[in-house]
């Protein structure tokens, strides 16, 4: 049971949480896709003995791609980890204060992700020389999916620090008109 003071924050609050909700419900169904090229993979294998080349990492970019979106997700809709035994034990404005520290710090973090993650993308999409040259699995069928992935990361860190940003104002507003009221 919610007592008064708990913030009710399931639903997203600004424009750029309700889009990354609405996105990620809809990019939600490539978990479905993935099983079923699973499953057509295990049938081509096993029951027609022709294996394919492409399903594996296929699946495996997929999964990996809607795991890295889930972080902005999570933070959009506030499902986010928490120490729940603590935070729901404290004053509504002590969490005020405990959201700022977690935004503060989830800046800092999401801040040197993005560089972390520059430095990943330009040595997978670039060559030495400048060129565009996109990293590839290496494999027999050699898709560019790390490369891929790694500017996917990077979009989704920097989407991320946006909304801490956001975040953090809504918080200190709601913690200034709590005070003045």
């Amino acid at each position: 049971m919610k007592n008064s003071d708990t913030k009710v924050a399931e639903m997203p609050n600004n424009i750029l949480d309700k889009a990354i909700a609405k996105v990620s419900e809809i990019l939600s169904l490539l978990f479905a896709f993935t099983v079923i090229i699973s499953f057509y993979e295990v049938v081509s294998r096993y029951v027609f003995d022709a294996p394919t080349i492409w399903v594996h990492e296929t699946a495996s970019f997929i999964g990996g791609s809607l795991f890295v979106i889930g972080g902005a997700y999570a933070l959009a809709t506030d499902k986010h980890v928490r120490v729940v035994l603590i935070y729901d034990s404290v004053s509504q404005r002590t969490k005020h204060y405990l959201n700022i520290f977690h935004h503060l710090a989830g800046l800092l973090f999401s801040g040197l992700l993005i560089y972390a993650a520059w430095q990943m993308v330009n040595s997978s999409w670039f060559a030495p020389w400048g060129e565009l040259r996109l990293e590839t699995s290496g494999t027999a069928w050699d898709p560019a999916f790390p490369a891929l992935l790694k500017g996917l990361i990077l979009l989704t860190v920097s989407v991320m620090f946006i909304q801490f940003v956001l975040h953090l104002i809504s918080e200190v507003k709601q913690l200034k008109e709590e005070n003045n009221a």
